[in-house]
């Protein structure tokens, strides 16, 4: 999964630190809008949800997964982008199992295929370190090293 990103051009290496998680979703609805993914509604949409329903969209600590429900008329069409920031975001000062520095920003036309792509990433999380190496990424060259070492321990795992 982690070549899907830099295939289809779905990964952001941010420098920027965002001022908060408003804007950390904002980032990482850009790299989805330059691939006519979603529109600037549907981000408008992700933050409202997280203000109404809380930060569930942390969904383990160091990781967001900011979306909001399938099929939506401001879904263009269906991927997942990610952006790395140079620090985690905090949702909630109070908890900070609730800071996210990994936006996996999901988009989807229809339900099955929106849970088809949470399984995906649940997958990729689960691997042993990856949410640790994603989180050192501060460019593309330790993306592609994060990618190749993780390549390799799935050969060796066969």
């Amino acid at each position: 999964m982690l070549r899907y990103f830099l295939e289809n051009h779905l990964i952001n290496i941010s420098q920027k630190h965002p001022k908060d998680w408003q804007e950390a979703i904002r980032i990482s609805g850009e790299i989805m809008k330059k691939n006519n993914l979603v529109t600037d509604k549907y981000i408008d949409q992700v933050i409202a949800d997280v203000k109404q329903y809380g930060p569930y969209i942390v969904i383990v600590p160091g990781v967001a997964m900011p979306h909001s429900q399938a099929n939506s008329s401001e879904v263009l069409g269906t991927g997942i982008g990610l952006t790395i920031f140079p620090e985690a975001v905090s949702f909630d000062p109070n908890d900070s199992e609730k800071d996210a520095q990994l936006f996996f920003m999901l988009a989807a036309k229809d339900n099955p295929t929106h849970m088809k792509n949470i399984a995906n990433l649940s997958n990729l999380l689960m691997e042993d370190d990856m949410i640790e190496d994603l989180r050192k990424v501060k460019n593309l060259q330790d993306y592609q090293k994060v990618m190749q070492k993780h390549d390799k321990s799935k050969e060796k795992s066969r």
